[in-house]
């Protein structure tokens, strides 16, 4: 099994550890090259695993992809969550948010934002699929209102969530498309400091 998948694994069985290994390949190979573009076969040769074994746990390519909507919404959970327990001040915790961004430079300048891309993706071909994908955006727009919430910005909190989250998401955008991590860079300081100024 390929090591780099594996070595992600935290689970103790050994059905969990390859059930998780195999959610994570998947993830990765949709994040380069979309879901559609991503076969069961790939899945299969990039984890190293016989058919079979990936049969074992997912029948279809879609139950593949609701556990990687799943084990995406338990990362980010556990990001927003360490986030809070470092950051006490909310205008830290809206920077943690932009920091993400610039700390994922290289992958959003090659592929885009991966629950972007995604939801663009299945929205447009796979609609009954994107409800759970969008959840992902859920997520991070609530997690963002409350932010703003704490800044006593109450009447607008959602829709100054939805602004950094649409900022962030025309940030990678744009940096996938020109492959530029300088405009990256750019776009992000400044959004953190309208952020400073809250």
């Amino acid at each position: 099994m390929n090591e780099r998948i594996a070595s992600g694994a935290t689970t103790t069985s050994k059905g969990e550890r390859t059930r998780l290994a195999i959610v994570q390949c998947a993830k990765q190979l949709f994040y380069e090259h979309g879901y559609e573009r991503t076969s069961f076969s790939d899945i299969v040769e990039a984890s190293g695993l016989y058919r079979g074994n990936i049969s074992h746990y997912f029948k279809t390519k879609d139950d593949i992809l609701r556990a990687v909507i799943d084990q995406h919404l338990a990362d980010f959970r556990a990001l927003l969550a360490q986030w809070e327990a470092d950051h006490a001040d909310p205008k830290a915790r809206l920077q943690a948010f932009v920091g993400m961004i610039t700390g994922r430079k290289t992958d959003l300048v090659q592929y885009g934002c991966p629950i972007g891309t995604l939801n663009t993706e299945l929205a447009k071909d796979r609609p009954e699929l994107h409800a759970a994908s969008r959840a992902l955006f859920d997520l991070f727009r609530d997690w963002l209102a409350v932010r703003f919430k704490e800044l006593n910005r109450g009447d607008e909190a959602k829709s100054l969530a939805l602004h950094v989250l649409g900022r962030a998401q025309g940030i990678a955008v744009l940096a996938h498309v020109y492959h530029d991590a300088n405009l990256l860079r750019r776009e992000t300081d400044q959004l953190k400091a309208w952020i400073a100024q809250l």
